[in-house]
């Protein structure tokens, strides 16, 4: 099994490119399954995730090829599948996404209930919910969503909560649906927004993408086209937190600031020094001083930043509160810095994190996508060597990450034992 091995103590100085975002890449995937034309993604993340949905399509009779890096580029066969197994859907929870597209397109779907990391109950009741608001007979079987429909028809649908793959797939489904389908208390998150580009590129007709209300007008049939991928919101916030941890001058390009503000915000609260443009940003450490957050749903302080940003705090001078409200089991990686000497208690869905500590090395073990750079983030500030394991977490999300970081001077590298 593959282990990162990193040596800590060297400071980060040079400038580090972000790539697509993996969020927004793979539902634009799924997409691709409402068209038998080419579709052509551009500034696709190399991760593990985009390669299992990339199977995945073949899978349902998709042809997938990658001419290039970066670049896939789709084309339906015309016998489109209905079965998208637990073999595949199991390792990744952004595999339900095709249910909505393949009902849309065939009529039918069989995706198995998905997995993914194990960060707390993601249920998937909403998603159905809205497949039977837009005309769907649905039924659970032996670990299956069997669904069916003649076509579907346009609705009404209210989200309790606002849920971001909900609203993606509700809106890939009603883009071949018949009429109009309003979705009220949408996620605004901007991957939404981006899938939204990506199917109107196709011909689809929606509005208001990036507000609490979106509007989708079904259309007999989409077309090809070619999209660029949005740049990763969270591989920017990674970095931008190991610059004002241990960053001598560490610039991040190919990024929109905006969809990071809160984020660079707080940040800039606890002592880092950030200077902002629109598509980049350059960070250096200063004195670190603790700053209380709580994740929310975009445009709030994200939840795939908060075990990142709980190592930050351990490196301030003083107490922070970190509340998790998005998901209940997400403090995983807590363990794992108690074993580098971090100074953190937990009560129910609240950290407190008492700093500075020194971090020292320490076998660790990743348990989730984004416990794994917080891990990252630990070895790089502690004195020794760090050896992560489970780099499988890793790389689901985090392209070229000991090629990026080697390059602004970190000592990082891979092996296996």
């Amino acid at each position: 099994m593959e282990k990162l091995r990193i040596e800590g103590g060297r400071t980060l100085s040079g400038t580090v490119a972000i790539g697509g975002a993996k969020n927004a890449a793979l539902p634009e995937l799924a997409a691709t399954l409402l068209t038998d034309a080419e579709v052509c993604l551009r500034n696709v993340p190399a991760v593990r995730d985009v390669d299992t949905t990339c199977r995945l399509l073949d899978q349902l009779g998709v042809s997938v090829s990658r001419p290039a890096p970066g670049t896939v580029i789709t084309r339906g066969l015309g016998k489109t599948g209905s079965e998208a197994a637990y073999d595949l859907v199991k390792t990744m929870r952004a595999s339900f996404l095709v249910l909505g597209p393949l009902l849309a397109r065939t009529g039918r779907a069989r995706v198995s209930l998905p997995g993914g990391c194990a960060i707390g109950a993601r249920p998937v009741d909403r998603h159905l919910a809205a497949m039977e608001a837009l005309g769907a007979e649905l039924h659970l079987e032996e670990g299956y969503v069997e669904a069916r429909c003649d076509r579907l028809r346009g609705a009404e649908i209210a989200f309790d909560v606002p849920t971001v793959g909900g609203t993606e797939n509700c809106m890939m489904a009603a883009t071949l649906a018949e009429g109009t389908t309003t979705l009220r208390n949408a996620a605004r998150e901007p991957e939404i927004v981006d899938l939204a580009v990506l199917l109107t590129t196709l011909g689809a007709k929606i509005q208001g993408a990036g507000t609490h209300t979106i509007t989708i007008e079904g259309v007999d049939e989409l077309g090809g086209g070619t999209h660029d991928v949005m740049p990763d919101r969270i591989e920017a916030g990674t970095y931008l937190v190991a610059g004002a941890a241990i960053g001598e001058r560490l610039e991040l390009t190919n990024i929109v600031t905006e969809h990071l503000q809160t984020v660079v915000d707080r940040v800039a609260a606890s002592g880092a020094t950030i200077e902002a443009a629109p598509d980049r940003l350059v960070v250096t450490r200063g004195e670190l001083r603790p700053v209380d957050v709580r994740t929310q749903p975009y445009p709030g302080f994200p939840t795939d930043m908060q075990a990142q940003f709980m190592l930050l705090m351990t490196q301030a001078s003083g107490s922070a509160v970190i509340r998790e409200t998005v998901f209940e089991n997400r403090f995983m990686h807590v363990p794992e810095l108690h074993r580098m000497g971090a100074d953190i208690t937990i009560d129910g869905r609240n950290a407190l994190v008492r700093g500075p500590t020194p971090l020292s090395a320490a076998r660790v073990m990743a348990t989730d996508l984004r416990a794994s750079a917080s891990l990252v983030l630990a070895g790089l500030v502690a004195e020794g060597e760090t050896v992560i394991d489970r780099l499988y977490h890793l790389d689901r999300g985090y392209e070229n990450l000991e090629a990026k970081l080697s390059a602004v001077g970190a000592h990082v590298e891979r092996f296996r034992d």
